[in-house]
């Protein structure tokens, strides 16, 4: 394996140390940030209620799901189809509230 020669290594440091504030300086700046929150602002009550009413659709649906295995004597699975039932539920209600917490959204 060949050493490599001190002048390049020095050269490619110098280059590197040149070129870094310029590498800075490419970076979003702040406002680019709040542009995004704003949007984040603008964006996120639509979809909250999107998902909601998507998770009311599906609970609803799950709910008429269990109740004609319940009636058509099918009891094997009732437990794990109401436990995955109400836990979904449950996911969509907390990670609304995660998600609020999440992006500071009063």
């Amino acid at each position: 394996m060949e050493k490599i020669p001190q002048s390049i290594s020095g050269f490619a440091l110098e280059n590197l140390l040149i070129l870094f504030p310029y590498l800075c300086a490419a970076q979003p700046g702040i406002n680019d940030f709040y542009s995004a929150t704003g949007e984040m602002h603008r964006w996120y009550f639509s979809l909250s209620d999107l998902v909601l009413v998507i998770g009311a659709i599906s609970g609803i649906l799950g709910g008429l799901r269990i109740y004609a295995n319940w009636q058509s004597g099918k009891h094997h699975h009732i437990d794990a189809q109401v436990m995955g039932w109400f836990f979904s539920c449950l996911f969509l209600t907390l990670i609304s509230v995660f998600l609020r917490a999440l992006y500071g959204i009063s």
